[in-house]
């Protein structure tokens, strides 16, 4: 559940989107040359698909393999799963 827009969900390199307002903005001022405009995240779903066996906060954890579709028609994906945790006592 971890897929809140600037939280969770962080911008990253360029949209080439043209449902995204920044890049239809930037490419008509360019004349109709598609011209890619920063990332805005527009996530309203949650990942998918989750780990079928580790739970997190009672959620499925992500794997390889987990993606969540932004609104402007790209898709996040995750780049690198797994991360160690530590606790100290």
């Amino acid at each position: 559940m971890d897929n809140k827009p600037f939280v969770n969900v962080v911008p990253f390199g360029l949209c080439t989107s043209l449902a995204n307002p920044a890049t239809a903005g930037l490419t008509a001022a360019a004349l109709g040359v598609l011209t890619p405009g920063p990332c805005i995240p527009a996530i309203t779903a949650p990942w998918m698909p989750g780990a079928s066996k580790t739970m997190i906060a009672n959620f499925p954890a992500l794997t390889d393999n987990s993606q969540c579709m932004c609104s402007f028609g790209g898709v996040v994906q995750v780049k690198v799963a797994g991360s160690v945790q530590t606790q100290v006592n």
